[in-house]
């Protein structure tokens, strides 16, 4: 069973008929007991940094995306949910976030169109199993902040947008996208099935 976090900010149904259509359970869930008895969870989102993190801190589902990474099974953030893995973000003043990967969000800045919004390659730079069989396809980006890990082998993909952007992100079990997979056709699909395959407990 895979936990799609509630917490009020984010496309909760098209993840997690998503996750339905790779033939996986899912559950959108406020709860902490359903979060923790998961086999995986994904943190979506769609908004603001701070809004979220005021949000997660406030209902306590902050700590539970902690714990629930601390206990070794796997966590996948998605856009913002991605975005909010990392230490801190400077979106509409400095907020601490997560604190699962150290880095930071930054705006996107430049003499060219933000929000960075439309299709765009990846190119690999880690081996990861969440990119297994994939090839360096095009994937759906929205959003107006990118992250910018501290270390160098955090990063799993980036594409370019006027210089590069952090996509894809992962140490250990903690996982990150900032495109959308479920809306990224086919190279999607298969990336948020090697998320479910490392949450499949018969694997």
């Amino acid at each position: 069973m895979i936990a799609i976090i509630d917490y009020g900010m984010g496309n909760l149904h098209s993840v997690q008929k998503a996750v339905e259509r790779l033939g996986y359970e899912a559950l959108v869930t406020s709860r902490e007991e359903e979060i923790l008895a998961a086999d995986g969870a994904i943190l979506p989102g769609v908004g603001a940094f701070g809004d979220a993190m005021q949000f997660l801190n406030e209902t306590g589902l902050g700590r539970v995306a902690v714990r629930y990474a601390a206990g070794g099974k796997p966590l996948l953030g998605i856009c913002l949910g991605m975005q909010l893995l990392f230490s801190s973000s400077e979106e509409h003043g400095q907020h601490e976030g997560l604190g699962l990967l150290p880095g930071k969000v930054v705006r996107i800045v430049g003499d060219f169109k933000v929000p960075h919004m439309g299709w765009n390659r990846l190119r690999f730079k880690q081996p990861s199993p969440l990119l297994a069989g994939l090839e360096e396809g095009h994937a759906y980006f929205v959003h107006s902040y990118k992250a910018l890990p501290e270390r160098e082998e955090d990063l799993l993909a980036d594409t370019d947008y006027y210089g590069p952007v952090t996509a894809v992100v992962g140490r250990g079990n903690v996982f990150g996208t900032q495109f959308h997979p479920e809306k990224s056709g086919e190279l999607g699909m298969k990336l948020l099935e090697n998320f479910l395959k490392l949450s499949d407990p018969a694997r």
